[in-house]
């Protein structure tokens, strides 16, 4: 089976980036608001950990796509004469957005991640990664592709907050011009599964790579073409896109082509929300845990800088240099 690694990435210091995104905010009249906030698209160097820990614990992925705007990861650069150099293509949002180029720029990674199966040469099966999983211990092609269906990780939930009432919110939200600025995961996650046909439950899928197949997206999008222009037209996170990962997952529940499998879990670390002493037990959970095999690492630029300095050190023990 020829399975290939999808990663996300943008340098958002890059100075043509933040023009971009400055002039964009100009030309349309736009506020600021929370999605495009410069922090939103800082790049600590976790691509790198992203890379390494690919190489290193996955070194069956057949091609690692690194899906940019107009930008190369430093990374790509030292490994240009290295064994590993021909197993990645660099993929501009151009090539991906090909016949909706009005839409670009972009800075919403739901509307890029839309337009993922549409990469060139792409495997069937693909594990899309954001910039910030890193893989923690080797794994096999069978913990995300097995039996010929993908390997789910998560739990199913009832779905909540689209009864009348929270219609009402909903409605108050809008017209206070709350529900453009704060993007829920959850929310976006329920409203997902309902576009498949899950109205009464979800399921809730953990921060980690994500198992998708290329057929699955594309009959999907090719019956309701609508939806992929509109989901990816956003040039910021709205509350009015679904994620392209869940419909994918829902869609191969619903067909039982999934496996829900636990077995393999993600510690999920938030620095700059979380006290430095609970990132400390997290990161001692992660080694004494033989089945955490994946961490999300958010917004690591954002949190004080002994506690970056302690996690950098830990992926370093962890991933290797």
């Amino acid at each position: 089976m020829s399975i290939d690694a999808v990663i996300t990435w943008v340098d958002g210091a890059d100075p043509v980036h933040r023009q971009k995104l400055d002039a964009w905010l100009a030309q349309t009249g736009r506020a600021r608001a929370p999605a495009a906030e410069r922090t939103r698209f800082n790049d600590a160097g976790e691509i790198d950990w992203c890379i390494r820990s690919i190489l290193r614990f996955a070194p069956w992925f057949r091609k690692i796509h690194i899906v940019v705007d107009a930008q190369t990861p430093a990374i790509i650069e030292r490994l240009r004469d290295s064994g590993y150099a021909e197993r990645f293509n660099i993929v501009d949002h151009r090539d991906v957005f090909r016949g909706f180029e009005q839409y670009l720029p972009t800075f919403n990674s739901r509307s890029i991640i839309t337009m993922l199966w549409r990469i060139e040469g792409l495997a069937e099966n693909f594990v899309y990664f954001n910039d910030d999983m890193f893989l923690l211990r080797d794994v096999k092609p069978e913990d995300f592709f097995r039996d010929g269906k993908i390997v789910q990780r998560g739990y199913w939930r009832k779905q909540a907050g689209h009864g009348w009432l929270a219609k009402a919110a909903s409605w108050i939200k809008r017209k206070r011009g709350v529900a453009e600025t704060r993007v829920g995961n959850l929310e976006s996650q329920q409203m997902s599964a309902r576009l498949v046909g899950y109205d009464n439950r979800y399921y809730r899928h953990y921060h980690n790579p994500y198992p998708m197949r290329r057929s699955t997206l594309e009959a999907f999008f090719a019956e309701h073409p609508e939806l992929l222009e509109k989901n990816a037209s956003y040039r910021l996170r709205s509350s009015n896109q679904f994620k392209t990962e869940v419909v994918a997952s829902h869609l191969e529940l619903l067909h039982g082509h999934a496996i829900v499998d636990n077995r393999l879990h993600v510690i999920q670390l938030k620095p700059s929300e979380q006290l430095p002493m609970r990132v400390r037990r997290k990161l001692h959970k992660a080694n004494a845990d033989p089945n955490a095999a994946f961490v999300c690492v958010q917004s690591l630029e954002m949190a004080p800088e002994s506690v970056q300095e302690e996690i950098l050190l830990w992926l370093d023990r962890r991933i290797g240099t």
